[in-house]
């Protein structure tokens, strides 16, 4: 193969390659989320724990991955200010396998995502 056919194949697959939907390649573990601090990603993982925290400001809810609360290595926080529009309830999240999608913060030595929407959240069927 010459040079130029080398590097019209290697094009080619690149191309093919960016029209393929995510994968799951795109996918961070909850257990790697802290790496990707400042970036948008999808973080993907099983539910520890649940805890809806009624007494803090904001009356958020907990999703922890990666570990139980408080050895956990990432959080989905849901506002109280949208709690209510979820389908199945955030409790009921818990066990299950989901991908959360949005930017990656910080929170103490863990990595969160703030949920603006039910739509950043996906059931999930990680193998």
């Amino acid at each position: 193969m010459n040079t130029r056919s080398l590097i019209a194949a290697a094009l080619g697959a690149l191309i093919a390659a960016a029209s393929l939907p995510a994968s799951a390649q795109d996918m961070i573990p909850a257990e790697q989320a802290v790496r990707h601090v400042g970036k948008s990603g999808m973080v993907c993982g099983r539910v520890d724990r649940t805890r809806h925290a009624q007494n803090t400001e904001g009356e958020p809810t907990f999703l922890y991955m990666g570990g139980s609360f408080p050895r956990h290595t990432f959080s989905a926080r849901i506002p109280g200010s949208i709690r209510g529009n979820f389908r199945p309830s955030p409790e009921e999240l818990q066990g299950k396998d989901i991908c959360v999608v949005g930017n990656i913060q910080r929170d103490a030595s863990r990595a969160e995502i703030a949920v603006s929407s039910p739509s950043n959240i996906k059931l999930a069927d990680i193998r």
